[in-house]
């Protein structure tokens, strides 16, 4: 059973700013705080990170105030990214994917030789790396790594090509996610949660062609790397 958490973003960020926050807005904003910052710090311990990170909840909008995302090894969550998260998997898997960009910034914490330096020469292979660290955190963690396939579908737009970016296609990073889950945790597919989760269902609905391309992987045995559209 999915569990939904009882954030209330809405509430602030209709609150306009010419106003004084209300002792309810701010018991709010506390409310989502605490949250993000007990989901994040379980799991940092749960995966033994022994670097220091922490999180800060902002009501700005960051796409308009063209806000950073992490600063000084802190991460910030934004409400116009927090609101697609509507489960605690989902929140785990926001705070997942920023805590492995965020390791980048210390020395070794990529794990063997891999330095911020090659990291920053190859970013659409290494963001696919990020992602998949991201699916390991949560599940040590406790956590469904399915909601990162759900969280991902709900607020990553797909552009139309990234052959010039240094980010790969949505629906390639969503295809390598699965592809890693089916692979190295398939307890989460065979007891699927989030089998009527109505984002999710739109997943496997816009992923049935590389899925095809996965299934076939699958039944020749092949261990090359399938080319995800």
């Amino acid at each position: 059973m999915l569990k939904k958490i009882f954030i209330l973003i809405t509430a602030l960020s209709l609150t306009s700013s010419v106003f004084a926050a209300t002792e309810e807005e701010i018991a709010q904003e506390i409310t989502i705080q605490n949250q993000v910052s007990n989901i994040g710090m379980n799991i940092l311990n749960a995966n033994k990170i022994d670097k220091r990170i922490i999180f800060t909840y902002s009501k700005e909008d960051k796409k308009l105030k063209g806000a950073p995302e992490l600063t000084k090894r802190q991460i910030i969550v934004y409400d116009d990214t927090l609101k697609y998260a509507e489960y605690e998997d989902e929140v785990a898997a926001l705070l997942s994917r920023k805590i492995s960009d965020a390791l980048k910034s210390f020395d070794g914490a990529w794990g063997g030789a891999v330095s911020a330096a090659q990291v920053k020469m190859a970013p659409k292979k290494y963001e696919l790396v990020a992602d998949k660290r991201a699916v390991d955190f949560m599940v040590k963690a406790g956590y469904n790594p399915l909601g990162l396939i759900t969280f991902i579908n709900k607020s990553c737009p797909q552009k139309r090509y990234d052959r010039f970016s240094n980010h790969n296609l949505t629906s390639k990073r969503l295809a390598n996610i699965y592809e890693y889950i089916f692979t190295k945790y398939p307890y989460f597919l065979a007891n699927n949660t989030y089998i009527t989760n109505p984002a999710y269902q739109n997943f496997l609905l816009n992923s049935i062609k590389n899925r095809k391309l996965l299934e076939s992987k699958i039944r020749s045995k092949s261990y090359d790397k399938v080319n995800y559209e």
